[in-house]
């Protein structure tokens, strides 16, 4: 990609006055830079020095001064690198994505006309389904830092503690031009109906519903659960952009398998395609794994990805527990029950169902007629 003048004189900027904080911003525009270019291995190493722990800045009065526990004195959120893994959403929830993103972007004009909202989006599905990933994205397309909420630091065991340390999030956040993300909301917004919970949970919750309250309409929230019908209804109606992630459907899946493992070759897409079917009922998380699993066993062994084992671990897990591909020799139990499944779920043709399992044309014509195939193990 040609060189964005105005972010290296940025980032040398940034490097001479000791300004880590910006350093790291900088760098991550750099990397989503290097990202719209179809750089991911350029953008991989930007964020990879990004990562690294530098030397201690706070000598220099640049160091962005976070809020903290009182106790514990550890911050009460961290701020994000930018994300290099793709985010791959089926075509409704692109939809609601892109809607909210418009809507942060033209807040100005929107409140000219007096139809704004509250810039507040609230995510929830079960765990692996990408909520993270996506509200890392939304705040890289946005350009603004985004500000994760550590509930290790959040919540204390002294009274009154937790309520207090929310607060200070939210006055923190306004005057920082970044997105607020509230991860696992239901740790802090449950229901204050809920009869096992004690009333420093409410007092949590009130402070919460409070803290939005204070915010002007154009400060971007995201908040995220693995458990929507534990939050409280007033969580729910401070939200006006809902999404929900399910699973991926085989289009997405497609999608997924074709990005995480690179696949462009004739056979390669027609290999996602087939991966497509047989992952049905896992997450992008579970495919993920698997994927770079499949490609680190590649790297190392200096091969092709191994494809016969990759689905073999492939329909030896469970959503939410992939099965790693891994280089041991298949047995012969293992290519039959592959051609099996192959034909079964995937309809492919004696001769594709070969080619995935590695096998001749005539054995795997055994294999799907219940022979054992002895000869070719």
């Amino acid at each position: 990609m040609e060189i964005d003048t105005k972010t290296l004189i940025a980032l040398l900027q940034a490097a001479m006055s000791a300004d880590y904080t910006q350093v790291r911003r900088t760098a991550n525009g750099l990397s989503k830079q290097l990202l719209d270019a179809k750089d991911v291995d350029g953008a991989r190493a930007v964020q990879a020095v990004v990562r690294k722990k530098g030397v201690p800045l706070q000598a220099s009065g640049y160091a962005e001064t976070l809020p903290v526990d009182a106790g514990t004195r550890l911050p009460l959120l961290e701020e994000s690198v930018a994300p290099t893994t793709p985010v791959i959403l089926n075509e409704a929830a692109g939809h609601v994505v892109g809607q909210f993103i418009e809507d942060a972007q033209n807040h100005d004009q929107l409140e000219q006309a007096g139809v704004d909202a509250p810039i507040r989006l609230l995510i929830f599905g079960e765990p692996g389904t990408g909520k993270s990933l996506l509200a890392s994205h939304i705040a890289a397309r946005l350009g603004r830092p985004l500000y994760v909420v550590r509930l290790d630091a959040v919540i204390s065991s002294r009274l009154g503690e937790t309520a207090k340390n929310v607060r200070g999030i939210f006055d923190f956040i306004p005057v920082r031009n970044a997105v607020l993300f509230l991860d696992e909301m239901d740790a802090v917004a449950k229901l204050r109906d809920d009869r096992q919970e004690l009333g420093e949970l409410k007092r949590v919750v009130n402070a919460v519903i409070q803290g939005l309250d204070t915010l002007t309409n154009d400060v971007i929230v995201i908040g995220a659960t693995n458990h929507p019908h534990l939050l409280d209804p007033a969580i729910f109606r401070r939200f006006p952009y809902k999404l929900e992630l399910g699973l991926p459907s085989t289009g997405t899946r497609l999608e997924m398998w074709k990005a995480f493992l690179r696949l462009e070759s004739p056979d390669g897409l027609a290999d996602a395609e087939t991966l497509a079917i047989v992952s049905d009922g896992l997450t992008g998380a579970d495919i993920q794994n698997i994927s770079l699993s499949a490609r680190r066993r590649a790297v190392l062994d200096k091969a092709e990805i191994n494809l016969p084992n990759l689905l073999v671990a492939l329909l030896s897990s469970k959503r939410g527990s992939p099965s790693l591909p891994d280089t041991r020799k298949l047995t012969t139990d293992d290519k039959k029950q592959l051609a099996l499944t192959l034909h079964d779920r995937a309809k492919l043709p004696v001769t594709e169902i070969a080619r995935m399992v590695g096998v001749s044309r005539q054995m795997a014509h055994r294999y799907l007629k219940g022979e054992d195939g002895e000869l070719d193990g």
